[in-house]
């Protein structure tokens, strides 16, 4: 799109959505939300950026083999830490090193926070690319 005010306008307001999507994320497991609201918000300010900017831009940008990396790196990062708590009992917080919780605190939910973070990522990614092979039949 030409649209001079919806790309200055866009500018403020995407790095604002993905905030608000990495404070969900992060705060997901001590409060409502999590990797899925998370993934869903800056999937959706990846998309708003293709719309404004193009598909040319968006696609310099967000290259296809980085998100695909992140992606991949989210998807093993996931399995093995949901492989390793299946093994350990299920409850994604018997390693001695990680603390088991204390309500209110970030870092004090196991595994909950990267398992969060990977899921959001999974999402994002997987938003853009639906969109984008939707809008255009190309990512």
């Amino acid at each position: 799109m030409n649209s001079e005010i919806l790309s200055v306008v866009s500018k403020f307001i995407i790095p604002f959505i993905q905030v608000f999507g990495i404070y969900v994320i992060v705060n997901g497991h001590i409060s409502p939300g999590g990797g899925f609201a998370g993934g869903t918000i800056i999937g959706a300010s990846f998309i708003l950026y293709r719309i404004v900017y193009g598909s040319d831009k968006s696609k310099n940008k967000f290259s296809y083999n980085t998100l695909m990396k992140y992606m991949c790196f989210s998807l093993i990062g996931y399995a093995l830490l949901k492989g390793y708590s299946f093994i350990g009992g299920g409850l994604h917080i018997h390693l001695p090193s990680i603390p088991i919780g204390t309500p209110g605190r970030i870092f004090s939910a196991g595994y909950l926070l990267p398992l969060n973070i990977f899921v959001g990522c999974i999402v994002a990614i997987t938003m853009y690319f639906l969109y984008s092979l939707f809008s255009e039949g190309e990512i």
